[in-house]
């Protein structure tokens, strides 16, 4: 037999080429009818694969956040890694996939579901986090947080968002005199902003962490974190609450 003529299809092409169209438009772009057309397949041929069009959307979401790196966070309960080290590693490696690929970044706001990347990424960085000596419940709190801020930032341009005519201002807002400029520099303005601010969140999380060791009577370890608690091998007891 001949080779076909096209490629036989796949979920992985059907997700290649549904993460094509997000990126270049939207999610709104990505239906069943439209990538049977892109894949020039009958639509009833996506559904061998794909219960419908939100799995399509869930894979495609899945994928990308595939590209993170958490290595970092392998490393705070196994050989000391700051845990601060670890989610910075992590933010800024998050916020340059997602800025990769910002149309997916409403997707998330529903949480990880059964997607398993970011389900894995979840349990990383939570992991990590009670590992360093965190209570569970505060855990999840700087997690969630640290979630926020980056899929924030990488929602748009704030800078973009000016326009570069002089006169929107002159007059009428007379400290934005010089926001007509800042389109010109918005990469290098919202990167500057982004570390800034998650400087500024380090700072503030390592205060809550000292906190978080006096009130538990403990010691920062080597390692800049208590000493592990009875019950897990280099952190906190599996089943402890705060």
């Amino acid at each position: 037999m001949g080779r076909p003529r096209r490629p036989l299809l796949s979920r992985d092409r059907i997700v290649a080429t549904a993460l094509a169209l997000v990126d270049a438009e939207s999610l709104e772009a990505v239906s069943t009818r439209r990538l049977a057309a892109e894949l020039g397949v009958s639509g009833p041929a996506l559904y061998n694969h794909f219960a419908g069009k939100d799995a399509i959307i869930d894979a495609v979401v899945d994928t990308v956040l595939g590209e993170v790196d958490i290595t970092g966070f392998a490393g705070v309960g196994a050989d000391g890694t700051p845990w601060q080290d670890a989610l910075r590693q992590w933010a800024r490696s998050y916020r340059e996939v997602l800025a990769g690929h910002p149309h997916i970044v409403p997707a998330l706001a529903t949480g990880p579901g059964r997607r398993p990347h970011a389900l894995r990424m979840a349990d990383a960085v939570f992991g990590a986090l009670v590992d360093a000596g965190w209570p569970r419940a505060q855990a999840t709190r700087v997690g969630v947080l640290m979630r926020y801020f980056v899929t924030g930032s990488a929602l748009g341009s704030f800078a973009g968002g000016f326009p570069d005519d002089a006169a929107v201002y002159a007059g009428t807002y007379p400290h934005l005199d010089r926001a007509h400029l800042l389109a010109d520099a918005q990469r290098e303005i919202d990167e500057s902003a982004f570390e800034a601010g998650l400087e500024a969140l380090m700072a503030g999380l390592t205060v809550r962490y000292a906190a978080v060791v006096a009130e538990r009577g403990g010691e920062p370890g080597a390692d800049g974190g208590p000493d592990p608690a009875p019950g897990r091998p280099g952190g906190a007891a599996t089943g402890q609450k705060s």
